[in-house]
């Protein structure tokens, strides 16, 4: 019956088009009803607690760092520097956008703000050069998950907050299993556009690319001064967030000149609005898991899983099944706050590492975001690329098929997670 509620709730007040957040709270109100305990008092109490967290500032400086990296020409470098390196290449434009993902998800940690820029400055290239529109549109969203997983992750911020669980551990452990999704996307491509008649661009010279790389040089340098302050203990990831925001800044202000003073304000105002929304989904869905918790609700629905819980891969295989279907209508935020507090006790009891599972975990919620009917990401590549959504939904069916894959077979080889995640954690 509190399952019922919990679930019948909570998707009445979505369906209703209530707010994710607003319905997320509705669901806390039925559930104290529910279970005879309704004060309003503790409801607000709760509210406050859930933002009141210092791992969380850590989402506000990364999404400031975002936006100044998107002014301020860093990412723009990036796709640069990419370009010159494997352009020349039959489909060379699809190979810079995976590199380019790889590379600007290790500094922003966001796949929608990597997928609109990626968007800006690629898919006119793609089409122009004679790519098929959907199909590159459909790339360019699925290249866009790897943001998530690559650390530095907002993803990975949220879990590791509602999970209780090292978030470095957890951006260590992301590393790997990002640059595999990475390469699955780039065999996927160069078996699809062996069928387009593309004349690929001249390829540049060694003093060309190293000229890129020169001038790209200054961000790049940004994910290695966050990975080995991280790996070394040197600051925390909060702090690796503020360390990420000032570097951008003083880097697109000082030495690529390309942000002014007065781009300030409108930088600020986005990335605030961006924050708001994430950390009040946070504080509501932080209502929700403590009621989770005082209700019991893990323990029923592990009662469900109960006939996997003897054997960690079929459990797992059971719990990736359903993130995948939640992921089909919910956005990657809410998921996680969500199902983390209704799983994790269920994967403590049945011994699986809780780093494993919050590396697959994520990279389950980021294909979510790519997935149909809601795909945030297909909207913000349709949108930005002005594309239609159905057009864009064929075109990443086949990129989204290989990202699955690569999913399962990390549950099914733990050790694809794990040995990487021990050999960059010492």
């Amino acid at each position: 019956m509190t399952i019922a509620i919990f679930l019948g709730s909570l998707i009445g007040a979505m369906a209703l088009g209530i707010p994710i957040a607003y319905a997320l709270l509705a669901c806390g109100v039925a559930l104290m009803w529910h279970l005879d305990i309704f004060d309003a008092q503790i409801l607000a109490q709760n509210l406050l607690n859930g933002a009141d967290s210092f791992p969380l500032l850590a989402v506000p400086f990364f999404m400031l760092a975002g936006e100044i990296m998107n002014v301020g020409g860093l990412s723009k470098r990036i796709v640069d520097f990419a370009l010159a390196l494997v352009g020349h290449i039959k489909g060379g434009l699809g190979y810079v956008a995976i590199l380019a993902a790889i590379l600007l998800s290790a500094l922003s940690g966001s796949a929608v703000a990597d997928a609109a820029a990626l968007t800006a400055l690629l898919l006119p290239m793609m089409i122009k050069a004679g790519h098929d529109p959907a199909r590159s549109g459909g790339l360019i969203a699925a290249s866009g998950v790897i943001g998530p997983v690559i650390p530095p992750s907002i993803g990975f911020v949220i879990f590791g907050v509602a999970a209780n669980v090292s978030i470095s551990k957890l951006f260590l452990a992301g590393i790997f299993p990002g640059i595999l999704i990475g390469v699955a996307l780039w065999l996927t491509w160069m078996i699809l556009v062996r069928k387009e008649a593309i004349v690929p661009p001249p390829r540049k010279s060694s003093k060309e690319v190293f000229a890129s790389f020169r001038t790209a040089g200054w961000a790049l340098m940004l994910p290695v001064i966050i990975l080995v302050g991280l790996r070394f203990g040197v600051f925390t990831p909060t702090e690796a967030a503020v360390v990420a925001a000032m570097y951008a800044f003083c880097v697109a202000t000082f030495v690529y000149r390309e942000l002014k003073f007065s781009q300030l304000y409108a930088i600020f105002v986005s990335a605030a609005k961006t924050t708001a929304v994430v950390m009040f989904l946070v504080a509501a869905a932080l209502v929700s898991a403590w009621l989770i918790t005082v209700a019991d609700l893990p323990a029923k629905v592990g009662a469900l899983l109960q006939p996997f819980m003897g054997n960690q891969t079929l459990l797992m295989i059971a719990i990736m099944v359903l993130c995948m279907i939640v992921g089909t209508a919910m956005d990657m935020t809410p998921t996680i706050l969500i199902l983390t507090p209704v799983l994790m006790p269920i994967v403590r009891e049945a011994g699986i590492d809780p780093v494993y599972f919050g590396v697959l975990f994520i990279i389950n919620n980021s294909i979510g975001l790519i997935t149909p009917p809601v795909g945030t990401v297909l909207n913000v590549v349709a949108g930005v690329g002005r594309l239609k959504m159905d057009a864009v939904t064929k075109g990443v069916l086949p990129f989204m098929l290989a990202e699955f894959i690569i999913l399962f077979l990390m549950v099914l080889f733990p050790q694809l997670i794990i040995f990487p995640a021990k050999l960059l954690g010492g």
